[in-house]
């Protein structure tokens, strides 16, 4: 095994930094180098050594986490993952803190069943892993994983070729990751006002999704909202999984409509972009576009796949705008990509098709 992920704990409570420490130490790929109570304290550790990762706390007394992810990423970038409450405040402040440069969110530990703590170790361990791949994106390390990672089949069947009730109503499904919040911003901001409907999945903590989605919507010519049960998929809107919830594209008739179902993991995701996809191609089959956007992990990879067979018309991001190309780059390897283009030119070919 290589060099081991060097991460500073930065967080003003003794139990979070305690449970953020043995969680992270769990994964053999990581060592926890430091927990700083305060910027202050964590500015000493950093002085002696430069750690590869810092987990960041949002609300500090001293000095709070975005004032110092300004002057870390304006004097010494290195990735941060922030760590934050579910508040309201605390996830539009976090959602902030990624325009400034911070890789990823992570919900703040707390207690829970077993398959709770276990689920949330999962999740943090990967954001630690990706955002430390964004230093090194150009190298091909594939991380360790020694969980069972489920697929796409303990949500829904895989999509079966038959014929289906004749409709035009195109359907867009996105799948992001680290780095998608800024990637679908620049996406979502040049679609026109009348663009088919979308579906998006977007890793990204439970809580978080809502202001996201109202961040989105406040910028953006189209609608863009977080799903609810049953909501119809409808031109000119967006509609954003939530948070620890899969979202599924369904069909009556000519209608689309997307389920938001409770369910396990899958590709150590939830909401996973492989239960998105899949479902896209079982009920949109041609009448859809897939597009896969920058991330760790091959969540994706396979639904793309079962797209591209269905006969969608199926887009992923270049490696060049990519945060972490490891999502479109699996994707493209199992040869369910038909199209690979910049970040900027993803939004035109979607009003030409």
């Amino acid at each position: 095994m290589g060099k081991k992920i060097r991460v500073l704990i930065v967080d003003d409570s003794a139990v979070v930094r305690q449970t953020l420490t043995d969680t992270l130490q769990s994964d053999p790929q990581i060592e926890v180098m430091g927990a700083a109570r305060d910027p202050y304290v964590a500015a000493d550790f950093i002085a002696k050594e430069v750690p590869d990762v810092i987990v960041l706390d949002v609300e500090m007394p001293r000095m709070d986490g975005i004032t110092f992810l300004q002057k870390i990423m304006s004097q010494h970038p290195i990735p941060v993952v922030m760590c934050s409450t579910l508040t309201e405040k605390g996830a539009e402040t976090t959602l902030k803190a990624l325009e400034y440069g911070a890789i990823d969110i992570i919900q703040k530990p707390k207690l829970g069943t077993k398959q709770f703590i276990e689920e949330s170790k999962i999740r943090i361990c990967d954001s630690v892993k990706a955002a430390a791949r964004v230093m090194v994106k150009r190298i091909a390390a594939k991380p360790h994983r020694v969980e069972k990672k489920l697929t796409a089949d303990v949500m829904l069947a895989p999509p079966q070729p038959k014929a289906m009730v004749q409709t035009t109503e195109q359907v867009v499904a996105v799948g992001a990751s680290t780095g998608g919040t800024e990637a679908l911003r620049i996406f979502l901001e040049a679609l026109p006002g009348d663009c088919s409907g979308i579906v998006i999945v977007q890793h990204m903590p439970e809580g978080f999704t809502r202001a996201f989605a109202e961040r989105l919507n406040g910028l953006c010519r189209i609608r863009v909202k977080e799903a609810q049960d049953g909501d119809t998929v409808l031109r000119g809107q967006a509609l954003i999984a939530p948070g620890n919830r899969h979202m599924m594209l369904k069909r009556s008739g000519a209608r689309y409509f997307v389920e938001i179902k409770d369910g396990p993991l899958v590709c150590r995701h939830r909401p996973s972009v492989d239960v998105l996809f899949r479902s896209t191609a079982r009920y949109a089959g041609k009448n859809a576009i897939g597009i896969i956007m920058t991330g760790m992990g091959d969540d994706g990879s396979r639904g793309m796949a079962e797209m591209h067979q269905a006969g969608a018309y199926t887009i992923a991001q270049d490696e060049d705008s990519c945060v972490v190309f490891g999502m479109p780059k699996e994707a493209i390897a199992l040869g369910g990509v038909e199209k690979i283009l910049p970040l900027e030119k993803i939004a035109s070919v979607i009003g030409g098709k």
